[in-house]
């Protein structure tokens, strides 16, 4: 999925989309809620993915 594809699924910027996979945004509950619904994720599903990235 691209960035501007989850950006419209999420109802979220692109740019702030950009911002949070290069790390220079922290996303609220609120955000983590929607890009994981977006993913057709669980929240805990989605930080656990995050979590398993180096």
């Amino acid at each position: 999925m691209s960035q501007e594809q989850l950006a419209a699924s999420s109802g979220l910027d692109r740019t702030y989309v950009s911002g949070l996979e290069r790390g220079r945004r922290n996303p609220t509950l609120t955000t983590q809620q929607r890009l994981a619904a977006a993913l057709g994720l669980s929240v805990a599903e989605l930080i656990a993915a995050a979590e398993e990235v180096p």
